[in-house]
Formats: C-alpha cells, structure tokens, sequence
C-alpha cells in the first residue's frame, strides 16, 4: 500500500512512552459498584487469582472507594471495603503484565515494526501467531473495558468503557479481517500497546483514588483490637465489639483508648491529633471525658464507657466523612454532565473523522487509525476524576484536622464568606473565667497570699469566679487553707475564718455600702470582673477575673481581616463586656445582650445587606441561626458532633480551626478549578490533534501516542489533587 511507508513513518519510539499516565473518561471510579461483581468464577475463593473473576457486572461508574461497605457475602477472605479495592488493584496490575509480556512477542514479530527499526524475522505463519497472541491480548487484558462497555450499553450511559472498548474493538476486528483475507494492514502492534497503556493507567488511578481514602483508612484503624474490662479485683481482656456500656477499662500507658468514656481514676495526658486535629497532647483528669482512638500518655487510667460501636465519636466522624463524599455538589454535578457530553461529542468526532479521512481518499486503515486515536484521546477520565478526587482528599483530611464537613456545597462556597458572625463565649474566649490579675493594696499581703486566702473561701463554690480562682490556685500550686466558721453575705460575696483571720471575698456592692474606696486602677479593664478581699476588715487586694480571650482570636481576626472578611460577635454579655472584647480584637462591630432566637434575625438582618453570612454556634442554643447562615459552623463540639443544623462542625472550638476551615474550602475550590480547567483544556487541543489537523505539516497521533497523552492528562490531575493535602497543617 503506497501510504503504507508514511503510515509507518508516523509511528512513535515506545521506548520514551511514559507508561505510568493514563486517563480515563467518565468513569467515575471514586463511585464504583462492586456489589454485582460475580466472584462465582473464581476457582479458588481463597487464591490470589483474580484474574477469572467476572467483571462484567461490574459498574466503573459508580464506584465509591471511600465507602466500601459492601456484603460480599460467599467470599471466604471476607475481601470488603479497603481489601476488595486493593484486590481491584492486583486484577488490573496482573492484567497488566500479562498483557506487557504479550505485547513483546506483538512487537517483535509485527512487520511494521520490523521494518521501522530495520530487521527482518518473519514466521511462516507469522500473520496467525499475531493473530493469537493480539486475541489472548484483547479478551483477558481488554476484558475490564469490554464488560464496562457492556454495562455502560444497559445503563443507557455511554462512557470511558464505550470509547476505550470501541476503540480496541474497531483495531482487533479490522486488524483480523486483515489476517483472513481483507486486503488491508494490521495494527496489532498497536492494540496490544493500547490495552497495555490503558490497564497501568487504570491500576495507577485506581491506587490514586485509594490514596486519597487512606486518611479516612487510617480513622478506621485506629481502634484497638481488644480492651482490658475491670471485673472487681480482676481484670479480663476482651474483644472490641463485646464492651458495653457502663464497662469499667483500664487503659496502659502508650495504649490507644478502646471507647469513649469518662474517667474514673487517674489522670494523663493523651494525644488526639488523629482524632480532633489538636497537636499538642491534651491533659486529662478524673471526670474528663475521653474518646476512643485517642493514645493514652505515660500514666494509667480507668474509663468508664459512654459509647460503642455505632455511637462512638470515631465511627460518627467516619460515617459523616463517607456521606459527604457521597453526596454531590454543584461543581460535582457540573463535572458529571460535561464528562457525559464530552464522551458524545468523542463518539461524534471519532466517527466523523473516519468520514471525512475515507473522503479525502485516504486509505480505510488510516482513517480507521485517526477515529480509534480521537476515541482513546478523548476519554473524558481527567473530567470525570477531577472533582470526586478532591472531594475524597478534602473530606478525608479535614477530619483528621477536626473540620467534620456534613455539607459539601456549603463547604465549597465558604470561599463565598464575607461576614462572620462569632458566638463570644467558647470561640474568641476560653468560655470560663479566668484570673488575669491579682493586686495587693497592702503591703502586709502578697499577691501570693490574697490568692492563698481566699481560695480557702472558694474551693466548695460552682460559681465561675470561684471555680476560676481555684483554677489559679492550682496551676501555682498553692495549698489550700481550710476555712472556719464559713458564712454567705447574701448577693454580696462569703466570709470565713482562715488560719486565725477574718477573711472576706465581696463584690463591688459591698465595699460601696461599707463606704470603702474602690481602687481606681480596679477598673482598668472593662472586660473584667473584680472580687476584693478583706483581711481584719480592711481591704487587703483585689482579683480580676474574665472570660479570657483565646490567644489564637487575634490571629485568626487578621486572616479574617487579609481575606476580606468582616467580623462580628452576637454575645449575651453587656454592652460594657461586649465592647471590651470587640474592642481588644479589633471587631468590626458587635451585638450584645443577644439571646439565642435574636441570632436569626441578626443574620437575615446582614443577608438583607447582601452579605453572605457564615454564622459560628454551639449548635444546640443555635440551631436556628446556624441554620440561617449561608454557611452554618457548630464549634466546641468536642466529642459531641450531632449537630444537625450545622454544615460544618469544628471538634475544638479554636477561631483558627474557622480561618483554617476558609482557607482550605477556597484550596478545595481552587483544585476543583485548576482540574476541570485543565481536563476541558486537554480535550480542546487534543482531539484535533487526534484527528489529524495537523496531518499537513507532518505531525500525526498514534493510537498508542494518544493513550500516553490521554494518560497524562488524568496523571496530573490526580497530582493536582494530592496537593491539596499541603493546604492544611496541624494547629
């Protein structure tokens, strides 16, 4: 055939094919179906081989790697979830080798090949053992994508499988009609490099997508196998799944806790990074609640249990990781709908390209190449992966940094925030009082000893600004004096006998009626709240109190402030308190003495400004308002993350986590971006090249070529992707 030299010409140096890239098109594999796989044909359940199983009712485009729940019910390794996709995995890479080492023979004993590189080594049925080895090639290595295009044809839902199975079918068929008599040349050479390129791309992007679930994997890891069960004076080792609750454990130190629970006796420090996103070890002592997962420090404490199984703080955080990357976006549903139109708009072009080459006269084997080309170079894979990736990194890590997302388009349009409107207490406070300072107005009392005293009068009180001095007391490790003859002064403050003295601790109130003079320097902060104590009747020093702001809110306000974002506080504080605090962060404005139902009409009052509002909670008291929001945050959830209302629950109540939370949805946004850019953009120049538009300066695709670019195309976004876990750092 006198094209057949140019044909050849065109053919590219295998060698230099990056063969770890690989697209492919719609096929969404982050929600695969593997529920209708038919392992029946496995000969041996308990082998490694995979390679007979059916894949044929097996749907690529619905396949969910994150959740991998599935009831496999006969197979006997109980293969589910995480080891069914890893066997998923070995079938394709198995696949794939099998399919290398048969394309060597292919190549070799193929005259085109032959005769590019110059040598001759021809059988005299060389045409019918090319014949054999490029079928074995097209039904065990293509199989995959043959039983895809099967189910894809049922569905009604023409995809990757269509084109990719198309395109080796139109090779393999026409290149044995050439065998049997069709006056024509075989590309079986090309086929097998195709199905070669197309299987390692595939068990690439699928270990991809398993990489961007191992976040969610490691959450799911974290319990232990058993737990040490305290039976009186003994105590038994039992599995997991048979503590109850009201169970008393005993956790040694350096274990992982084995449930939530609260603690009975001991105190420790425990690490919750994995868990909460809080780096630093978290000190915890009797009564303090605990949660399973957690990594018990260098102490040993005894757990009463609270929650198992489906109601621990660990299986919730995984159930509301797996629904979120379940549920759709809106750039989500944008991503499926161009894929479904870019596989028609490849099916068009691939068949309008053969048309127009036959046309122009050229040969049916060239024109037949440039469609097979326009379909392989097509598969819209990059557009199809570009977002569900994304979303099974950012749901995956923003659990581990305790950013719990239950909704998904509130999360990606928090890049949208222009006004955040902060609950005070418990997010830019510490939400409990706190000493900020002790001042002695005589000089027979340190400041030392007016605590010491006074702390003997406080220590049995609930009261906040009792429990905050005690507080002090015992991070200065200060003994407590026993207190005699105590007595309340009704609204006025308590009085007591301690160590020989007359001791009171009194309100402002009481000085004024007792005609004692006030300290002017008493008031200098108009945050706080100030006790004064009396020793013997005369004042001997005053302490300060307040609700202490949190070190992180004034970093957090600046990259509010960096990214345009107004800053609000609703309290049910007074204007005084209110106004302190505002002030000392730098506010934009405040609103105080709120109650809870107030808070709606606050955030519909700044939606009717046009802005768009995230609204910060407790999300019980404000449910309604974190309903309101364009952006509903519950925060200092802790353990605690049945929020309803909420789009997104912060663990901890760190303002930073908030401002953390912005940065990463527009990171997120940014990647969903840059990949859907990039996968249109790809398709844009690639399919004209596919078709051959360039044909007239010298410059045409092979298929194989196609399948490389095709391939990076999906490699880079994926890439793309995993970058999105440098976004978010541990506090």
């Amino acid at each position: 055939m006198d094209n057949n030299k140019n044909h050849k010409d065109k053919k590219m140096d295998h060698s230099k094919m990056d063969h770890s890239k690989m697209n492919h098109d719609k096929d969404d594999h982050s929600k695969m179906d593997h529920s209708k796989m038919d392992h029946s044909k496995m000969e041996d359940p308990k082998s490694d081989d995979h390679s007979k199983m059916d894949h044929s009712k097996m749907d690529h485009s619905k396949m969910d790697h994150s959740k991998m729940k599935h009831d496999h019910g006969s197979i006997p390794m109980g293969m589910a979830g995480h080891d069914h996709h890893k066997m998923m995995i070995a079938d394709f890479r198995k696949r794939f080798w099998v399919t290398l080492v048969l394309s060597i023979p292919i190549l070799f004993f193929s005259p085109m090949i032959q005769d590019f590189f110059g040598y001759e080594f021809l059988l005299p049925s060389n045409p019918y053992v090319l014949f054999a080895l490029s079928s074995v090639v097209y039904f065990y290595g293509g199989w995959p994508f043959l039983k895809g295009f099967w189910s894809e044809v049922k569905k009604a839902a023409p995809g990757m499988m269509t084109l990719i199975a198309m395109a080796i079918s139109v090779a393999y068929f026409y290149s044995s009609a050439t065998v049997f008599g069709l006056k024509g040349v075989d590309f079986f050479w090309e086929l097998a490099t195709l199905i070669a390129i197309m299987l390692v791309g595939h068990w690439i992007e699928m270990k991809s997508v398993l990489g961007a679930s191992k976040a969610l994997q490691l959450l799911v890891s974290m319990m232990p196998a058993e737990a040490h069960r305290v039976k009186g004076d003994t105590i038994e080792d039992i599995a997991l799944e048979d503590l109850l609750k009201d169970d008393v454990i005993l956790v040694k130190p350096g274990e992982k806790v084995p449930a939530d629970g609260i603690i009975t006796e001991g105190s420790s420090y425990l690490n919750e990074s994995m868990l909460t996103g809080e780096s630093k070890p978290v000190k915890k002592d009797a009564k303090d609640k605990v949660i399973g997962g957690s990594v018990n420090g260098n102490s040993t404490l005894k757990v009463k249990v609270e929650h198992t199984g489906k109601d621990s703080y660990l299986n919730k955080v995984i159930t509301m990781v797996e629904e979120a990357q379940k549920t759709k976006s809106k750039m989500q549903n944008l991503s499926d709908r161009a894929a479904k139109w870019l596989t028609y708009i490849a099916l068009a072009i691939g068949f309008g390209t053969l048309a127009v080459w036959l046309i122009l006269g050229f040969p049916f084997v060239y024109a037949l190449e440039r469609m097979v080309t326009v379909m392989v170079i097509a598969c819209p894979h990059a557009l199809g992966l570009a977002i569900p990736l994304v979303v099974a990194i950012s749901t995956a890590v923003s659990a581990q940094n305790g950013l719990l997302i239950r909704n998904r388009t509130a999360f990606e349009e928090s890049r949208k925030i222009t006004v955040l409107l902060f609950d005070k207490t418990g997010t830019l406070t510490k939400g409990d009082f706190g000493v900020t300072r002790i001042e002695s107005v005589n000089a027979t009392y340190s400041a030392e000893e007016i605590l010491r005293l006074s702390s003997s009068l406080e220590q049995s009180s609930e009261h906040p600004i009792a429990v905050g001095i005690i507080k002090k007391v015992k991070e200065d490790n200060v003994a407590i004096p026993n207190p005699e003859n105590f007595n309340a002064i009704t609204g006025k403050g308590v009085e007591a006998n301690v160590e020989g003295k007359q001791v009171k601790v009194v309100s402002p109130g009481y000085l004024r009626d007792e005609k004692i003079i006030i300290p002017e320097d008493a008031y200098s902060d108009a945050a706080e709240t100030v006790v004064f104590v009396l020793i013997e009747g005369e004042l001997a020093g005053y302490i300060a109190l307040a609700d202490e702001i949190r070190p992180e809110s004034a970093d957090a306000i600046k990259v509010f402030k960096k990214n345009n974002i107004k800053v609000f506080m609703a309290t049910g504080d007074n204007e005084k308190t209110a106004k302190a605090v505002s002030d000392k962060l730098g506010l934009d404005g405040y609103y105080a003495e709120v109650l809870p139902h107030q808070k709606v009409e606050i955030v519909k009052e700044l939606q009717g400004k046009g802005e768009f509002v995230a609204m910060t909670g407790d999300g019980v008291n404000d449910a309604p308002a974190l309903a309101q929001a364009n952006v509903g945050v519950a925060v200092g959830s802790g353990s605690d993350i049945a929020a309803e209302t909420a789009d997104i629950i912060l663990v901890n109540s760190n303002p930073q986590d908030i401002a953390n939370l912005i940065l990463f949805g527009k990171a997120t946004y940014n990647k969903m971006i840059q990949n859907l850019i990039w996968a249109t953009g790809y398709n844009v120049v690639a399919i004209p090249l596919a078709a051959g538009v360039l044909y007239s300066s010298g410059f045409v695709l092979g298929p194989a070529v196609g399948a490389v670019f095709m391939s990076l195309s999906t490699i880079i976004v994926a890439i793309n992707a995993q970058l999105l876990k440098r976004k978010i750092g541990k506090k």
